[in-house]
């Protein structure tokens, strides 16, 4: 038998379950497949070539400078960045104060309606919450007119289904239905509650 000269040989390894490969004999220059670089193409290399910093500017430049507060309030911000800051902070405080007023006019409507559902209270009784609710929190009224909206939508939810069911549409309504029927009246009073509070 004859001897390759070129050849060399790759030991005998045992394998993860216990058994052993044999000794392989290779050509001089042989890469094992592990060892093999995977491939890139010419735009990977390149991107990974390419430097982080645009072409002509130095590492020393890219040290963040501590900016120093402009008179506009916010740090590096150009001027047409302040302009816009400046305009939606005006629009926000425009929305506010308009919400502000339809939750005003809402209160008169509701306070109005009041004093129509209720004659038979005396005088002072009655002006008593309207003057109050002048000056209520505004979180805590548009929280009430919330709920009062809410519950409204429960109320119609349960007279369309109480229609449904007096039409035929539903023979045999479901548990949650039931429920849904008999929490109208307790619905109806805490509705009752709030529009008093109001």
């Amino acid at each position: 038998m004859l001897k390759c000269q070129l050849c060399k040989y790759i030991a005998s390894t045992q394998r993860p379950d216990g058994t052993w490969r044999k000794q392989r004999r290779v050509k001089e220059g042989y890469v094992p497949q592990e060892e093999v670089p995977v491939y890139e193409n010419k735009y990977v290399k390149f991107f990974k070539s390419k430097p982080e910093l645009p072409p002509g500017l130095s590492p020393e430049a890219t040290v963040p400078v501590t900016p120093s507060r402009p008179e506009g309030g916010e740090p590096g911000l150009s001027k047409t960045a302040k302009r816009n800051l400046k305009r939606k902070e005006k629009r926000r405080q425009q929305q506010e104060k308009g919400e502000a007023e339809a939750l005003s006019r809402t209160l008169d409507k509701v306070s109005l309606g009041e004093t129509a559902q209720v004659p038979s209270a005396p005088q002072g009784s009655r002006a008593a919450p309207t003057a109050a609710s002048d000056q209520p929190d505004s979180t805590a009224t548009t929280e009430k007119a919330k709920k009062i909206k809410n519950l409204k939508k429960k109320l119609r939810q349960v007279e369309e289904l109480q229609q449904r069911i007096q039409a035929g549409e539903i023979s045999q309504p479901s548990k949650e239905q039931l429920e849904k029927l008999a929490r109208r009246r307790a619905l109806e009073e805490e509705l009752e509650d709030l529009e008093l509070g109001l």
